[in-house]
């Protein structure tokens, strides 16, 4: 099956088409420039630019595809969870698509495309460990079998990759601050700070970064002179550390041997290579399919005659911006 899947969740406009786990086309339009003057993202005007360039990204998709619309199986969207001015708008795009095509319409959880982009890294099986770690989530999945996910762990505040661009933020390196304060970190000292890992000796798998992010605005203030790239590398490992310690644990405790790691810090070099030394079977997706993408959308929708979704009985389903994997539309396919 060729499946087209969409993603609006925040501020990148993505469309990806899929032929099974080929990845045949994946074009994100990003708002980085847009927001950049606001150091964030301006939630109404994410809507606006989506309207203004979904059409384009369409077409530019297809193109590189080589695929006819005609073609397309099935099309899927995100519906939650995210900002929901920016989910309706690829929803309902999505949703008039199929119906203008006579085609299935396959709504998609926002974490569950990010766990299936691991499907474009290679003979991915479950069971296994799944991190998610993004500007907006960080959880931890026990992935059963496609279709049955079970949450063990997830940040009680910031998300880590927030965390990375508020501190950022702190070290003046711009909006967005992830790969910035990465590549700051890359010429700096690690050991030149010593940051407390939160929760560490907790006997749940959760995470916290918020505290972090206060001691390095602490730190700035007590040494307004510190080195921006031997705090920035002292904070990244804080960072990386905090997931490993907790991922390994949760290993441990399910004696799962592979493990998943998707979602835009995926995508932190510190971050891969200390997770390939845990002596797991780690997959990781591609760059392209970490950070948000429609892609990752098509692979998850390819998932749905595995697990009981797919039909056209499903177009009525609305946005969701607060929506926990555990109580995803699959879970509830069949009523």
């Amino acid at each position: 099956m060729i499946l087209l899947g969409i993603d609006t969740s925040c501020d990148d406009t993505g469309i990806g088409v899929v032929r099974g786990r080929e990845v045949l086309a994946n074009v994100v339009a990003s708002q980085t420039a847009l927001h950049a003057k606001f150091g964030g993202v301006l939630p109404e005007q994410a809507s606006r630019e989506h309207l203004n360039v979904i059409d384009a990204v369409l077409e530019e998709a297809l193109a590189r595809a080589s695929v006819k619309l005609s073609e397309i199986d099935a099309v899927a969207a995100t519906y939650g969870p995210g900002l929901v001015g920016a989910l309706l708008v690829g929803l309902s795009y999505g949703k008039a698509l199929a119906w203008s095509l006579g085609k299935p319409f396959i709504p998609v959880h926002h974490l569950e495309g990010h766990i299936a982009s691991s499907l474009a890294a290679g003979d991915v099986k479950p069971p296994f460990l799944c991190l998610i770690a993004s500007g907006g989530h960080t959880s931890l999945f026990d992935v059963k079998t496609w279709g049955e996910y079970k949450e063990l762990g997830r940040s009680r505040d910031d998300a880590a990759g927030e965390a990375f661009d508020k501190v950022a933020r702190l070290l003046g390196l711009g909006f967005p601050g992830g790969p910035a304060l990465s590549k700051a970190a890359e010429t700096g000292d690690d050991n030149a700070y010593t940051f407390t890992i939160a929760l560490k000796g907790q006997a749940g798998f959760d995470f916290s970064f918020s505290g972090l992010k206060t001691a390095v605005a602490v730190l700035l203030q007590k040494e307004p002179n510190a080195n921006i790239n031997n705090v920035a590398a002292s904070f990244e490992k804080t960072v990386v550390e905090s997931l490993i310690s907790v991922t390994e644990r949760a290993a441990k405790v399910t004696g799962y041997k592979s493990l998943v790691v998707a979602g835009g810090v995926a995508a932190n070099k510190r971050l891969r290579r200390r997770f390939t030394e845990l002596g797991l079977r780690t997959f990781f997706p591609p760059i392209s399919l970490a950070t948000d993408n429609g892609a990752m959308i098509a692979l998850a929708a390819g998932l749905a005659p595995l697990i009981g979704g797919g039909n056209g009985g499903f177009v009525e389903i609305d946005a969701s911006p607060y929506l926990p994997l555990d109580t995803s539309l699959r879970s509830s396919a069949s009523s």
